[in-house]
């Protein structure tokens, strides 16, 4: 989290991924401690309000993971439609250039 709205740069498989699981995980287990204490009602509120705050946070992560892989972090609206997020999802799975992008510097470097 310390990238919060840091949209420049690039971001390694492991860096999104790693995010992407923090996410899903701290959303279902604050889900289920608010449902369980205090019921349905809050949970959806509360669950509502950490999507509001993961979303910058994870627009930012996924920018700069197609960084990595020399694409445009605008790219992301390709989401919007039904096969996008396929082909995204395919893209986040590959590794990044291993040169230096005009993002800037590879983030793992690999050794021959």
């Amino acid at each position: 989290m310390s990238k919060y709205a840091h949209f420049e740069g690039r971001a390694s498989r492991a860096e999104y991924w790693w995010f992407v699981l923090f996410v899903i995980l701290t959303s279902i287990l604050l889900n289920q401690l608010v449902m369980s204490f205090l019921g349905v009602d809050a949970a959806s509120v509360v669950s509502g309000i950490f999507t509001l705050a993961m979303f910058l946070p994870t627009i930012a992560v996924a920018a700069r993971r197609l960084h990595d892989m020399n694409h445009s972090g605008w790219w992301q609206l390709l989401g919007l439609t039904g096969i996008g997020s396929v082909v995204l999802f395919i893209w986040y799975l590959f590794p990044g250039t291993p040169t230096n992008n005009r993002f800037g510097a590879p983030v793992v470097v690999t050794q021959d």
